[in-house]
């Protein structure tokens, strides 16, 4: 029994710690405003130079997709320097009718920037399509919306700003869902995104170790052809993306404001939701095992990069402390201390639940929502549910994981925040070696020069 307790002891240790230290992560942007003010949006914008390729990659997206074409094509830039690319499989007649429907309407009002690419070839998932569209895609910085997105009318001047001020490689801007209070589940899964792009990706970025989104960023076109393109095999291209990048040592710029942040819904059901976290976890778990992070260069990076990629295997080993732990405090004698130290991850759950009570007040706050008594109730009532939740979607990647079920289970989209608001070959995925980033931004420099002047807008214009 004495090395059971001795085990019981180690594991409370490493998971209290794991949660303080998430802790700190979720805080970090109220401890640091300095940073978090060098994030936001700048005060004015650049005259638009940039030619951005937005590509829109769907499945089985009938409900949503016209709404989102249109938000795309009316976004606050000029049209001929955007190229806007549906990606879609052949099967998939539903989204197609409704895409075909839309660009029609488009071209009857003499807008004929977007464009529908289909593909017949396997795998039918998410990075093969952002591969297709990158073989067609025309611009010298590329960009992603997923099909149910709802980006600010803004985001292509702030971002044509900021890389033509800074020469920013690639940049990070905020993504957060909305609809906080349609499951006993939502709050809690839109307060994982506020807490993410809020604070912990700036303090990711200091350390130059960024897991990339799903949309909302943007890199120079070059560096994409250089990687060879997303890794098509992989269930969370974006974050491997994110890796390889921070390997080459490409420097990530995190743009947030609340204001400008891509709005997206929180998944529909509890099933839906989990085989969400499904995918994510079991493509960290891909991620970890392509050892790319080992190529990071300091020894505090691969461990920023080890603690995020095995955040699966966390959530797995906290689902299967919980039961433990409660069989130990309520029906095992041990000394005081041991007491103690088993009961230290149940006290840092709670602080972590007090910091998303806080935080809920802050989301509703920042993006003019109000939060019931009740809100805050079921929030505190689903908070360890949600903690079992997230451990079942960790315990299942792992299975999948293991038996080698690597296929991609789709997200269902409804639209539900925008009413709470109101066949290439297999590209190679590591680099020989460091990113060339003079030639490239040689290059870069080169294919802005070459980009029309936009008359009628100033050089810099300011915001609203």
């Amino acid at each position: 029994m004495s090395l059971v307790y001795f085990s019981l002891l180690i594991v409370s240790v490493l998971l209290a710690l794991q949660s303080a230290y998430s802790a700190a992560l979720m805080l970090y942007a109220w401890q640091d405003e300095t940073k978090r003010r060098q994030a936001q949006v700048p005060p004015t914008y650049k005259r638009p130079r940039i030619h951005f390729t937005i590509l829109l990659p769907a499945r089985h997206e009938e409900a949503v997709i016209q709404d989102t074409i249109q938000r795309v094509v009316d976004l606050n830039y000029p049209r001929e320097l955007m190229q806007i690319l549906v990606i879609i499989e052949a099967g998939d007649h539903g989204t197609i009718s409704k895409v075909n429907e839309k660009l029609a309407f488009l071209y009857s009002q003499g807008i004929f920037n977007a464009q529908l690419i289909t593909f017949t070839d396997k795998p039918i998932n998410k990075p093969h399509g952002l591969n297709i569209g990158l073989h067609h895609a025309k611009g010298n910085v590329i960009t992603i919306f997923d099909a149910e997105d709802e980006p600010h009318p803004d985001i292509l001047q702030v971002v044509n700003t900021v890389i033509t001020r800074e020469f920013a490689p690639v940049v990070q801007c905020g993504v957060q869902l909305m609809n906080f209070r349609d499951r006993w589940f939502s709050a809690l899964n839109v307060l994982e995104y506020f807490f993410w792009f809020k604070s912990r990706l700036h303090y990711q970025a200091s350390a130059q170790i960024v897991p990339l989104g799903g949309n909302t960023v943007f890199v120079w076109r070059q560096l994409l052809d250089w990687l060879g393109g997303w890794d098509q095999y992989c269930l969370t291209e974006d974050a491997d993306v994110g890796i390889r990048l921070s390997a080459a040592s490409v420097p990530i710029r995190v743009i947030y404001e609340d204001e400008y942040v891509t709005k997206e819904e929180t998944p529909p059901t509890v099933g839906q939701f989990i085989k969400q976290r499904t995918r994510w976890n079991q493509g960290f778990l891909q991620v970890l095992a392509k050892r790319d992070w080992l190529k990071l260069p300091g020894f505090y990076q691969k461990f920023l990069a080890l603690y995020i990629l095995c955040s699966p295997l966390l959530q797995l080993m906290t689902l299967l402390y919980m039961p433990v732990s409660l069989w130990t405090m309520f029906f095992v004698k041990v000394p005081a201390w041991t007491a103690l130290l088993t009961s230290l991850p149940f006290y840092l759950l709670i602080i972590q639940l007090l910091i998303n009570l806080a935080g809920l007040h802050e989301f509703t706050r920042a993006h003019n929502l109000k939060a019931s008594p009740l809100d805050y109730l079921r929030t505190v009532l689903s908070f360890i549910p949600y903690q079992v939740m997230l451990g079942w979607g960790a315990l299942r990647a792992c299975w999948r994981h293991l038996r080698g079920l690597n296929s991609w289970e789709k997200t269902v989209h409804l639209g539900a925040h925008r009413q709470a608001a109101a066949g290439l070959p297999l590209r190679p995925h590591v680099p020989a070696g460091p990113a060339p980033l003079g030639s490239m931004a040689a290059q870069f420099r080169f294919e802005l020069e070459q980009e029309p002047a936009t008359p009628g807008i100033l050089e810099e214009a300011k915001v609203g």
